[in-house]
């Protein structure tokens, strides 16, 4: 983390890419699991929708609390934007199990997950860039390393007014 003088005040690229893979990889692979379970009981794309949309808040929160350093809850904007990037990261996955169906009619379980979590993977390093450099950006800009108030940003240096009237005044500094 760099200070909160005009510089980023979150984890790096690469710390926070680490960190994204791991919370959202999580969430991702335990919605894998989610949607092959859940699709058993209503079609595919309801049983992503779904699954999408709980993964999305939980992941949103994750990433606020600890992949950009916020440290707190995310804010409803956050949230919204975040949506976003989820139901773009919805219509890929959507895509490719639409596709895979398409071209293998009965696929098995463990094609249908190795097609979703790459189609996740693919989806998912968008959406970080889109979270990093957009939705969690503003905040890591307000806030100190301690993701606490607002950064203090430096004071313009003091303008010297002449203490005295006239010429000779205007070329002396108080």
């Amino acid at each position: 983390m760099e200070t909160a003088q005009g510089q980023r005040t979150g984890p790096g690229a690469l710390a926070a890419f680490a960190r994204f893979v791991l919370c959202g990889g999580a969430v991702g692979l335990a919605s894998s699991f989610a949607v092959v379970a859940l699709a058993s009981w209503v079609p595919w794309i309801v049983a992503n929708a779904l699954v999408t949309t709980a993964s999305t808040l939980l992941a949103t929160e994750l990433h606020a609390r600890f992949t950009f350093g916020a440290g707190r809850h995310a804010t409803w904007r956050q949230h919204t934007q975040s949506a976003g990037s989820a139901v773009a990261a919805y219509a890929v996955t959507c895509a490719a199990m639409l596709a895979l169906h398409h071209l293998a009619p009965s696929p098995g379980a463990a094609l249908e997950q190795a097609v979703y979590l790459s189609a996740s993977a693919l989806a998912g390093v968008a959406r970080f860039a889109v979270l990093r450099l957009v939705v969690f950006a503003r905040q890591q800009a307000r806030t100190g390393a301690t993701g606490r108030g607002r950064a203090a940003t430096p004071c313009p240096p003091p303008v010297r007014v002449p203490t005295a009237v006239g010429p000779a005044a205007l070329c002396r500094t108080a």
